[in-house]
């Protein structure tokens, strides 16, 4: 069923107590838009429209069932070809900066003057909304600072315990009378106020989606919390590699590979977002500053068909019509969750009406 009605599994027969090759899973899904659909019909009119799909839950999630057989076969030759390959070829994907108290660590450019801690802070990106584009630059990052964006992290690390001394000396200090200290990330760590595994990647990537898997060029030199998730080329040059994510290929297998929640959001954590599906071979595509420019004008489909001819087309050899069953794929699994996003929403104004 889709909308905001749950996904009901009828009869299971014929389990073994471990999966075994020999004793294919199959599962047979009838589609309705509302529960009212399904029980006006016959439990044997429900299974005579239903259709049979061979399931390979060790590693597909249940979401890629709402495909066809074809939609599904498709997909699965297309991972096991040689013109394909997972993320994780190309780079490794963490989580952002774990801080332990964000209100502590993470301050506006106001905050980091008044408590004079200029020397002791990194840029920091901590919210998708600063993400516009395909890239995030120095300039950008100077236009959050300027706005009161909190993109300041205090980094204390380097600092190996060493004595604090003045206004760091002093800003410790009220931490500790306000507990931060004993919250359980901080108080874990010595000392306490040492974030640790604070790096600069090289691209960021969305944890939570609403529209695209989008990922974003790092040339702000900064991190992330872990709101968002850091991505580290494995040695492709990090532009080639962010540019060849673009693609309806990546899109319509982070539908697939991610969860999808009440809310219509979908998330990606680092092995899923490692699992989505690009290129094997990395060449060119629309240059990621023009990539930047129309995503910044909600222009992202010109982005996407110029990919589907330069990226899928010409350097994978795929048809126009494996294009467009990318595209469909993709499509309709956003707008499914999407629906139920929107029908969250209208609830929720009825309720309060």
């Amino acid at each position: 069923m889709i909308g905001t009605s749950p996904v009901v599994l009828l009869l299971a027969d014929g389990a073994l107590a471990h999966p075994s090759e020999d004793n294919a899973c199959r599962m047979a899904l009838t589609e309705m838009a509302t529960v009212a659909e399904i029980v006006r019909q016959s439990p044997e009119s429900l299974v005579s429209k239903a259709e049979h799909k061979t399931l390979c839950h060790e590693n597909e999630k249940w979401l890629k069932y709402f495909l066809t057989i074809k939609e599904i076969e498709f997909m699965r030759a297309l991972r096991a070809s040689d013109v394909v390959t997972s993320l994780a070829t190309h780079a490794s994907i963490d989580v952002g900066v774990v801080t332990g108290k964000n209100e502590f660590f993470v301050l506006s450019g106001e905050q980091v003057r008044d408590l004079e801690l200029e020397s002791y802070t990194i840029p920091l990106v901590s919210r998708s909304v600063q993400l516009r584009g395909a890239r995030i630059d120095r300039k950008d990052w100077n236009a959050l600072a300027a706005a009161g964006d909190r993109v300041h992290l205090l980094d204390l690390k380097p600092l190996n315990g060493s004595r604090l001394t003045g206004a760091l000396a002093r800003y410790i200090r009220l931490g500790e009378s306000k507990d931060v200290h004993t919250g359980y990330k901080c108080s874990v760590r010595t000392p306490w106020y040492a974030v640790p595994s604070i790096w600069t990647p090289d691209a960021f990537t969305f944890r939570q989606i609403y529209d695209f898997p989008r990922m974003v060029l790092n040339e702000a030199g900064a991190t992330s919390t872990d709101t968002i998730h850091r991505l580290r080329s494995r040695g492709p040059r990090p532009e080639r590699l962010i540019a060849n994510t673009y693609t309806w290929l990546t899109a319509a297998s982070a539908e697939i590979e991610g969860r999808s929640y009440g809310g219509g959001v979908l998330e990606l954590e680092p092995t899923e977002a490692e699992r989505l599906l690009m290129p094997a071979k990395l060449n060119g595509a629309m240059p990621l500053a023009e990539s930047d420019r129309l995503t910044r004008k909600g222009r992202l489909d010109n982005v996407l068909e110029e990919n589907a001819r330069v990226v899928l087309q010409g350097h994978m050899g795929l048809s126009k019509r494996d294009c467009q069953t990318l595209r469909t794929i993709w499509t309709k699994m956003r707008d499914r969750r999407m629906a139920r996003r929107r029908q969250g929403k209208s609830s929720a104004a009825d309720r309060s009406s």
